[in-house]
């Protein structure tokens, strides 16, 4: 069993004040509903056609969304398992799954997707954060909306994995990266650490 002591969560709400910030600049400049022709979505989104022009967006197209749905349930799942991996693994632990996963899942939706294809969302990292944690807490009881019934994490992420499939403008590369990733680290953990966790 492990114990969790209080936490510092404010690198976690930064990023989520990021996100939101750049939400309403996109909006401001470009209007509602968001486009591909978005200032900030054509300058911070990721576009494998326009890497080499643009290779921030390798980690900028993290911090950028396209609707309001979009961003409301990417940062509702990002504080929710942003904060029990900061307490879990740690700060440093949770910045590094994040960016590296959101990474890994725009390295594999630039090799397969079509390259002028703009990609953008915090996903891949969210993704790498559920994977972790799925290796980490397998069953740790999640509710996935609109369904009431709590159920095990590992589930609720091939659930989610599965719906990435099915809808058409979806960038289902960058979850299953991002998810590749978590899982590798989460396995890492839980060897390094030897902890079991409820």
């Amino acid at each position: 069993m492990r114990t969790y002591r209080a936490v510092n969560l404010n690198v976690l709400w930064f990023l989520i004040a990021l996100n939101v910030v750049l939400f309403i600049i996109e909006i401001a400049i470009g209007g509602y509903p968001i486009t591909a022709a978005n200032e900030v979505v054509s300058f911070l989104g990721l576009t494998p056609s326009l890497l080499s022009q643009q290779p921030w967006t390798i980690i900028s197209s993290m911090f950028v969304h396209g609707g309001l749905i979009h961003i409301i349930f990417n940062m509702i799942a990002l504080y929710f398992l942003g904060s029990f991996l900061i307490r879990a693994a740690g700060e440093k632990s949770f910045l590094t799954i994040f960016f590296l996963g959101g990474m890994a899942g725009n390295v594999l939706f630039i090799l397969l997707t079509h390259p002028s294809s703009t990609g953008i969302g915090a996903s891949g990292g969210i993704f790498a954060l559920a994977g972790a944690l799925a290796i980490m807490v397998p069953k740790m009881p999640v509710i996935i909306f609109p369904l009431p019934i709590p159920m095990p994490l590992w589930i609720a992420v091939i659930i989610l994995l599965f719906f990435s499939f099915l809808f058409a403008g979806i960038a289902w590369q960058a979850h299953l990266g991002g998810l590749l990733l978590g899982l590798v680290a989460g396995i890492i953990f839980k060897r390094k650490r030897r902890i079991s966790y409820f």
